[in-house]
């Protein structure tokens, strides 16, 4: 049985279980298969690690509390966020993956770092 590669369309030859005639061929298959379908995922996964990159480099003690301003200042986005956690007593803490932030008086946030 002849196979062909479903990149391209060519003879494989080679061995019996290869799936492409070439290197070339299957990362640009696989570069295909994963890449954002759309400007909407593209831009909200940016936002995402933006704002993880923030956080870490606000919190490197994985606790402390810094002023909102501070945080807009370097371009966080809080309407993007991958968790929230709600504790016992009410209080909902906004995660981005393991880098969390929690809304204090006076326009301060605590950032903490999930274990």
């Amino acid at each position: 049985m002849e196979k062909s590669c479903p990149e391209c369309g060519e003879k494989i030859i080679g061995r019996t279980d290869k799936k492409f005639c070439s290197d070339y061929c299957r990362n640009a298959y696989h570069n295909k298969a994963n890449k954002d379908s759309s400007n909407l995922i593209r831009n909200t996964n940016n936002q995402l690690r933006k704002n993880h990159r923030i956080l870490e480099e606000l919190n490197p003690t994985d606790k402390t509390s810094v002023p909102r301003t501070k945080l807009l200042a370097k371009g966080f986005s809080f309407e993007v966020f991958t968790s929230i956690y709600v504790t016992k007593t009410g209080n909902q803490y906004f995660f981005v993956y393991d880098q969390g932030y929690l809304k204090l008086e006076n326009d301060f946030y605590a950032l903490v770092k999930r274990n």
